[in-house]
């Protein structure tokens, strides 16, 4: 049987928005039920949806309405169905496209994807996700604050969360979240990806530093060798990326005492005692060491303190260089997001062709 204009409009839809074609069929068969048991009513007759069953040829897109085992289909029915019809299978497609787009995100989550920068708003970016529905979300606190971003720039993001929401999933995604800097690596290096390299622990300073302790179940291979690469090329292939940030790769350690005097790396450290109760170490170094164990502004200390869990204590140095969160501004921010998440939805919807009359679906330590 010849294409009909019926069946390549259904094939248009189903394709292009990644629905399959029974479900676009299943929605078309709800709808003329709805639209004829409206039609029924104001004859005076009361029908229920489940008691029709529709025919549809997918072909040509004539439809029956079986009651009973008898045709009652009502002459001119087409023709009074096609409005509640057209909203109810709009209506249904976007459902179906809601949940495939969610589904297939979940499926995403945590990884990264390259994305496409298609407005930026109250320092707000949003990334095309390729997706009708389908917007990624990249607040302030997610971004990196040496990075500038523009609007159609490519950039690779990591899927952090995702949740249900009646206009479609709404989608946060982070460039400086430590699980990204984890996820370049894993794209990297192959020795990460067979599992026999792992990423034991992570820490960072969003565009300034990164500490990154790392593992190999194998003897025979070296797993921050295998990170950094032959002549450090899987290694600058990330920091290309990243723009710059410094990026130190340690062993990791079972060794509490060990892993924390790698931590401190590159400083020497010659003596580590702990203190178990408060998860404290004190570390001593030597004097010429003291400052590289604490780093510009402290930033060696407070990476240790993260990258091991542990509070460390250098002796000789003030203070205690540990993690400090502020949480000031999140509500604030989470209004902001919101608001420029409704505002891309809406510009999606105003740019979408009717579906019904046209048939047409808009397709939019390294590094020192």
């Amino acid at each position: 049987m010849a294409i009909t204009e019926f069946n390549a409009a259904l094939n248009q839809v189903a394709t292009e928005r990644g629905i399959p074609v029974e479900a676009v069929l299943e929605s078309i068969r709800l709808a003329l039920a709805s639209a004829y048991k409206k039609d029924r009513k104001e004859h005076g007759e009361t029908v229920e949806v489940e008691e029709v069953n529709v025919e549809l040829d997918p072909d040509t897109g004539e439809a029956k309405i079986i009651k009973d085992d008898n045709d009652v289909t009502p002459s001119g029915f087409g023709r009074i169905a096609a409005q509640t019809a057209k909203q109810v299978i709009l209506q249904k497609i976007r459902e179906t496209e809601k949940e495939v787009t969610m589904e297939e995100f979940k499926s995403k989550l945590g990884t990264i994807v390259t994305s496409t920068i298609f407005k930026i708003d109250n320092n707000v970016v949003v990334v095309d996700m390729g997706k009708a529905f389908a917007y990624g979300i990249m607040p302030q606190s997610e971004q990196v604050f040496t990075e500038h971003y523009r609007m159609n720039q490519r950039i690779k993001i990591l899927i952090k969360t995702i949740r249900e929401s009646p206009k479609g999933p709404e989608i946060i995604v982070s460039r400086s979240d430590p699980k990204f800097v984890e996820m370049l690596f894993a794209q990297e290096v192959p020795e990460i990806q067979s599992g026999v390299v792992k990423i034991e622990a992570i820490a960072r300073e969003p565009g300034s530093r990164t500490k990154m302790a790392v593992s190999s179940s194998d003897d025979k291979i070296d797993p921050v060798g295998s990170c950094v690469g032959q002549k450090g090329v899987r290694v600058q292939s990330i920091i290309a990326e990243l723009f710059g940030e410094k990026i130190d790769i340690i062993p990791y350690y079972t060794s509490t005492e060990r892993f924390i005097a790698a931590s401190l790396s590159p400083a020497m450290v010659t003596e580590v005692v702990l203190f178990n109760e408060e998860k404290r170490a004190e570390v001593t170094v030597p004097e010429d060491q003291q400052s590289l164990a604490i780093g510009k502004e402290g930033q060696n200390a407070r990476l240790a303190n993260k990258l091991t869990r542990w509070k460390i204590d250098i002796k000789g140095a003030e203070g205690v260089f540990g993690d400090k969160e502020d949480s000031k501004g999140e509500k604030s921010e989470e209004k902001i997001v919101r608001g420029v998440w409704d505002e891309a939805i809406k510009e999606r919807e105003h740019k979408k062709e009717d579906i019904i009359e046209t048939g047409e679906v808009d397709t939019n330590t390294v590094n020192e």
